[in-house]
């Protein structure tokens, strides 16, 4: 890549990487757990590295620091600190190491003094060493390489970034998480390490030509500088991947629950939501979890509260009617899954109760007699009620996508039809 390139590339992805840090950190205000810590310091070191590596920020350092060769030693060290912590954090999803602390915390100690070791002899080989004179930020390896003690400083940086790299795939590769989403994003992340190999395999033929004064090779090594971009940005994936797609559902259901609300929250008591701008926290980009979470309990109290006009009538015009659909064999009459058409029994039921609420309501204003009276006798139960609360954000999706179905409309249309005969009977 050219310095124009790398200043485009390598700072886009420090962008990237510190708004996937803010992210994850205010998720370890919430969630302060070992793995998530690690995660958050790993994002933070990796776009502190891009930044210093983009040729504008290592100049800008060297100017800083009076030589300006030295963003090489942090941007290493800062590599090395990466993926050191992304094999840890390895080992810590192990499920089978977790099952023997012992060993967990055995190999854990080893890996982690290996890791400390090796930026120690690269700090003190780099400061020993003449730097004099401007480099290439993209060529440091190879205009260098003649130097022993940059050889020594390659060779530990090298070294410990292949064995950090490989392990970690191995690692990877044996690693079987709960659930698809998290294995694919195991995979991801196993693949950046052998993306992350590349760049050593494109620098060590480079650096051992340019110890003999043969630079022929040096374009192979910038080379492996584009491998080393695109596991980074493979990594970022594999370690956000699956948070990213579980934010774009519950954003998604938010959007999706929202008839619901306006139906039994908003069109029946205000007082029952969060706050004031509950109609909008659809729109709230952060904390989507917590904003999912509260449209649910709030829908579920609007539900409470219409539970004095609910009626048996509805649930059972939609059993009826489907039964009748479905008997008569039509070919493009698909029949419903139990889950479906208790949501649709409960669509049925809360539409009419609320046109019951409403209906009390302006009789109500229009005697002046205060709040409406709920209608007499036994309260009836929503299909549904029993759903566990691990189970009810899915229930309630369902009972959203019901409310505008042709069965639910038809049911009510039937029910309505039912109480007009009986009105018209009562009065004769």
């Amino acid at each position: 890549m050219s310095e124009s390139t790398s200043n485009v590339v390598y700072l886009a992805i420090a962008i990237i990487d510190f708004v996937i840090a803010g992210w994850k950190c205010l998720a370890l205000l919430r969630d302060r757990t070992p793995t998530l810590s690690l995660i958050t310091v790993n994002f933070v070191a990796s776009g502190l590295v891009f930044a210093m590596a983009a040729p504008a920020g290592y100049r800008m350092l060297g100017e800083l620091t009076g030589s300006p060769s030295f963003a090489t030693l942090p941007v290493y060290i800062g590599i090395l600190s990466c993926f050191s912590l992304l094999h840890l954090l390895t080992m810590l999803w192990d499920p089978r190491l977790r099952q023997r602390p012992a060993v967990l915390r055995r190999k854990v100690t080893l890996w982690s003094a290996a890791y400390l070791a090796a930026p120690a002899v690269m700090v003190v080989t780099f400061c020993s060493a003449d730097l004099s004179g401007p480099t290439d930020p993209l060529e440091f390896n190879t205009n260098f390489a003649g130097d022993p003690l940059i050889q020594v400083f390659l060779g530990v940086f090298l070294t410990t970034l292949t064995c950090g790299t490989l392990s970690t795939y191995r690692q990877c590769r044996k690693l079987k998480l709960e659930g698809p989403r998290f294995q694919r994003a195991l995979r991801s992340f196993g693949t950046a390490m052998l993306f992350v190999f590349g760049y050593v395999v494109c620098w060590v033929p480079a650096i051992v030509l340019a110890a003999f004064g043969n630079h022929a090779l040096d374009t192979v090594g910038v080379l492996g500088s584009t491998f080393g971009s695109i596991g980074a940005l493979i990594t970022s994936y594999g370690l956000s991947g699956a948070a990213v797609g579980a934010w774009l559902r519950e954003r998604r259901d938010i959007k999706a629950l929202q008839p619901l609300w306006d139906l039994v929250v908003e069109g029946v008591d205000e007082d029952l939501a969060f706050s004031v701008d509950s109609a909008r926290s659809h729109r709230l980009a952060w904390n989507v979890g917590f904003n999912l979470h509260r449209r649910v309990i709030e829908i579920l109290d609007g539900m409470r509260a219409l539970r004095p006009w609910l009626s048996p009538l509805p649930a059972a015009a939609v059993y009826a009617g489907h039964e009748q659909e479905t008997s008569q064999g039509a070919g493009d009459v698909r029949r419903l899954t139990d889950q479906e058409l208790q949501a649709a029994a409960t669509a049925a039921a809360l539409r009419d109760a609320a046109q019951r609420l409403h209906a009390a309501r302006r009789a109500a204003a229009l005697h002046g007699s205060g709040h409406p009276q709920a209608p007499a006798g036994p309260q009836v139960a929503l299909p549904g009620e029993d759903t566990p609360a691990s189970g009810e954000r899915q229930r309630l999706l369902r009972v959203a996508q019901a409310l505008t179905a042709p069965l639910v409309a038809a049911a009510l249309e039937d029910v309505q039809e039912r109480r007009s005969r009986t009105e018209v009977a009562e009065r004769k």
